[in-house]
C-alpha cells in the first residue's frame, strides 16, 4: 500500500534541531500564516545498510513544479498522487537522477562534510531570510494530544517521510507508491530562487512499477544508460507541432541499437525513435509527432527503452520555453 496520506508543508522555518543516536532526524521547526506550528522529520540515516543517504542539492531548481505549489504559508496541503499537479516522483517527474545523489554520512566530526551540515547549509539560511518559505513533501501526522516532544509546541503537528517513498526493500515495500516522493523545496523570495533537497535510501531501486511503485529489476545492458536528452525546440519560431524537435547524444564510445526505444511526454504520450541506431558520439534531431506535446508552458520529455524502463528525462519550465525560436539546452 502507499502511504495513508500524502501532500506537502508550506511555511516558515523558525527553528532547527540536529539528532544524533540510533534514528537520528534533523529537525525542523516551521509555522504557517495561520501561526499554525509543524515538525519536520527529516531522517538522515537508514535502518538498512548501507545506512548513509544519498542526496542531492539543486541549487537553482527549474521546474513545472513548482508552478503548481500551494501558496506560500499555506500550511498542510493535501496532494493527489498523480501527475499534472504538485505532486512529487523522483523518476516520473525527471527532477533527481541515481547519477546525480551521493552517499553522505549522517554525522561527521568537521565542518560541511555530514547530510546535517548540508541541510543545514540551505535550512538555516531559510531561517534567516524573511522572504524565504520551505515546502516539506512526505506524510503528515498529527494532531497529537500532548506537546511536540522536540519543540513543545501544542498540539504536536508534522510531517515525515520526506525522502524517496517508492522502489523499497521488501521490508518496507508497503509504503511504495507513485507521485508521494518526499523531498524539501525552499523559495528565497527576493532572489526568485528555488532550491531543492532530494534523499533516497541506498537500499532503494530506480526502475519501478507505474502502477504500485514496487522495485523492478535494473535493465541488464547498462550501456543504454549513455543516451541523453541534450536539447529541444520547443517554441520554433512561426509555432507549428512539426517544426519542434529533440536531439539526442550517444555519450558511449559504441553504437546503440534504438529498436523499440520510445520517447514520452509529461502526459505519457509516446513515439517511437525513427532510426534503428545511433553511432558513438553522434546526435539524433527528432521531430515531435502530432500526439507528442512538447507545450509553452512547460513541459518533460523521457526516454524509454524497449522494456519502457525509462533511460533518461529531463524536464523545462515556460520560462525556458518563453523565447520563440531558441533551443532548450538540457
Amino acid at each position: 500500500m502507499p502511504l495513508t496520506s500524502y501532500g506537502v508543508l508550506s511555511a516558515r522555518v523558525i527553528d532547527v534541531r540536529r539528532e544524533t543516536g540510533d534514528t537520528p532526524h534533523y529537525q525542523i521547526h516551521l509555522v504557517d500564516n495561520d501561526d499554525r506550528h509543524y515538525r519536520a522529520a527529516v531522517n538522515v540515516e537508514s535502518s538498512q545498510q548501507p545506512s548513509d543517504l544519498l542526496y542531492f542539492a539543486a541549487d537553482n531548481l527549474q521546474h513545472p513544479l513548482t508552478a503548481a505549489l500551494p501558496p506560500a504559508g499555506s500550511g498542510w496541503n493535501k496532494l493527489d498522487s498523480q501527475p499534472g499537479g504538485a505532486a512529487l516522483d523522483y523518476l516520473r517527474a525527471n527532477v533527481v537522477t541515481r547519477e546525480q545523489m551521493r552517499p553522505v554520512p549522517p554525522d561527521a566530526e568537521g565542518p560541511n562534510n555530514d547530510l546535517a551540515d548540508f541541510l543545514d547549509h540551505y535550512v538555516r539560511r531559510a531561517q534567516q531570510d524573511p522572504t524565504a518559505t520551505a515546502y516539506l513533501y512526505g506524510e503528515p501526522w498529527g494532531p497529537e494530544d500532548n506537546p511536540d516532544k522536540i519543540f513543545g509546541f501544542q498540539p504536536g503537528n508534522g510531517v515525515h517521510n520526506v525522502h524517496m517513498n517508492q522502489g523499497n526493500s521488501e521490508q518496507y515495500q508497503e509504503d511504495d507508491g507513485v507521485w508521494q516522493d518526499g523531498g524539501l523545496l525552499l523559495h528565497f523570495g527576493d532572489e526568485n530562487r528555488w532550491v531543492a533537497v532530494f534523499m533516497a535510501f541506498q537500499t532503494q531501486s530506480w526502475h519501478t512499477d507505474d502502477e504500485t511503485g514496487h522495485a523492478l529489476p535494473a535493465p541488464e545492458d547498462t550501456e543504454t544508460a549513455s543516451i541523453r536528452v541534450v536539447a529541444a525546440m520547443v517554441n520554433p519560431v512561426g509555432g507549428g507541432r512539426e517544426n519542434e524537435t529533440i536531439t539526442l547524444l550517444n555519450t558511449s564510445d559504441h553504437t546503440i541499437s534504438l529498436a523499440g526505444w520510445t520517447l514520452a511526454d509529461a502526459r505519457k504520450n509516446t513515439m517511437p525513435l525513427p532510426v534503428p541506431d545511433i553511432a558513438a558520439g553522434q546526435t539524433l534531431q527528432i521531430p515531435a509527432t502530432e500526439h507528442f506535446e512538447l507545450g509553452n508552458d512547460g513541459g518533460q520529455i523521457t526516454v524509454l527503452d524497449p522494456h519502457d524502463l525509462k533511460v533518461h528525462g529531463v524536464t523545462y519550465t515556460a520560462e525556458q520555453a518563453a523565447t520563440e525560436g531558441r533551443t532548450v539546452q538540457f
